[in-house]
């Protein structure tokens, strides 16, 4: 892209600095001396000498003019050297994901490519916000949020025969976030908490880090085992965090008998269901919600708009009892005191854009397309799918005999190919034989080619 003439103007200092012609304490010209020398406005000049004294290149001295500062020692960057043999534990995936180059593939990560998000509707919403009142760019939020975003979500919730009022929606910054204050506020270390097996890696990386004690519950294909989850509850335990809708990383759909079985377990306990709705924009039918069942007394929802609208404009949600939420509130505010009011009216423009569900339903049709094309590709190579998902973005597939998945994506990683090993989402001794693909991140073949090599070379060994 050819540069705007204060991006040449800051390159002509740059270049006379690092000639010698401009050295340190050397003046520079009057804003118009260099104007009339270059044939440009004073307004260019201004805000090519403003720019260059916020890198630290020029100091402004008040009534004197702009002068070159003395070099400053130059900031060494290392680049972070690839862990091959890191163990596999639940932050593995992530930190591979995030610190990849561009050219890595990622069919381990779990989010759609770039060019697979709404661009256009995320860019259109940025705009509209900038024209927002000054309230909304300057100020802190409201202690439960964005009021039209939680009236939206108030809205959206209908789908599933939830009724929620606005006091019981509270906006977030994200959905770890959420989950992160919730168990700040009901938890305290040492306490049992339920997960899925497998589960999501992160849960497990946040009940980690907040020393708590996580009970497994085998996760079959209609949803958790019922018989080991009425076992798990006489430890006593405070929470089951769980996905609603589309499971992660199985793809599965729990069924509404399971629900109903679970929903009357819990009912008689104070255990506190933690639904993870993250993936729910995927659904083409709306699974059963535990919410749906016992209301909010035993169930939170949280969520966020990350996987079908943007990583980099966080925002997400809480729903819950009234009460448990103004507790939650004070929580935020004492230990982060706001979210981002910009975000989520950035957010809410997008997802009121006309193209929105345009997008989603472009989606939905070519992410059942891609799995349906994946699963032969996958066969070929002796990997299987555990089940075959009616919506969403992942495949949770066996891989074949004898095949570790730890050590074939520590191999591959150093082909640039990132996976997902089951280790990550299971502590069970059979989940080192499972694997985890994203299907949109799978289209390139260099994913299948480097499969095929590895597990050819772990075949040999």
């Amino acid at each position: 892209m050819a540069k705007t003439k204060i991006e040449q103007t800051i390159q002509i200092i740059k270049d006379q600095i690092s000639n010698k012609s401009l050295i340190a304490g050397s003046r520079l010209p009057s804003v118009r001396q260099l104007a009339a020398q270059l044939n440009c406005s004073v307004s260019t000049i201004v805000e090519a000498y403003a720019r260059l004294v916020a890198e630290g290149i020029l100091e402004s001295r008040l009534g004197s003019g702009y002068y070159v500062l003395g070099k400053t020692d130059e900031i060494l960057f290392v680049e972070p050297e690839t862990q091959y043999q890191r163990e596999i534990d639940p932050l593995w995936i992530s930190r591979q994901s995030l610190e990849a180059k561009n050219e890595v593939l990622k069919p381990g990560c779990g989010w759609l490519p770039t060019s697979w998000m709404p661009e256009h509707s995320v860019r259109k919403a940025l705009k509209q916000a900038a024209k927002s009142d000054a309230v909304m760019l300057i100020d802190y939020a409201i202690p439960h949020g964005h009021l039209e975003l939680r009236k939206l979500i108030a809205r959206k919730k209908e789908l599933y025969q939830l009724k929620s009022q606005l006091n019981q929606i509270m906006i977030t910054d994200s959905a770890t976030q959420s989950i992160d204050l919730i168990f700040r506020y009901l938890l305290t270390a040492g306490d049992v908490i339920l997960i899925d097996d497998p589960c999501y890696f992160n849960f497990r990386a946040l009940i980690k880090a907040h020393h708590l004690k996580a009970v497994a519950i085998p996760f079959t294909k209609n949803g958790p085992d019922v018989e080991k989850f009425e076992q798990a509850l006489r430890l006593k335990p405070k929470i089951y965090l769980t996905n609603s809708g589309i499971h992660n990383p199985t793809g599965t759909v729990i069924s509404l008998q399971t629900v109903y079985q679970i929903s009357k377990l819990v009912e008689q306990t104070d255990l506190m269901i933690i639904e993870d709705e993250i993936f729910a924009d995927f659904e083409y039918t709306p699974a059963p919600r535990y919410a749906s069942f016992t209301g909010f007394k035993h169930v939170i929802q949280i969520g966020s708009f990350t996987k079908t609208l943007s990583a980099a404009v966080r925002c997400g949600y809480i729903i819950a009892d009234p009460k448990l939420v103004e507790s939650l509130i004070d929580l935020r505010i004492a230990t982060n005191f706001s979210h981002s009011f910009l975000n989520a009216e950035i957010i809410y423009q997008a997802l009121m854009d006309s193209s929105y569900p345009k997008h989603l339903d472009w989606l939905k049709k070519q992410l059942l397309k891609l799995t349906n094309e994946m699963i032969p590709k996958l066969s070929r190579l002796g990997i299987r799918p555990w089940i075959i998902p009616t919506a969403g973005i992942f495949l949770w597939c066996t891989l074949p005999k004898g095949i570790q998945a730890a050590e074939l994506s520590k191999l591959c990683l150093k082909y640039g190919v990132i996976l997902a090993p089951g280790n990550s989402f299971s502590q069970m001794d059979e989940a080192g034989q499972f694997m985890r693909f994203n299907v949109t991140q799978c289209v390139d073949k260099r994913v299948f080619d480097t499969l095929e090599m590895a597990i050819q070379q772990l075949k040999t060994h």
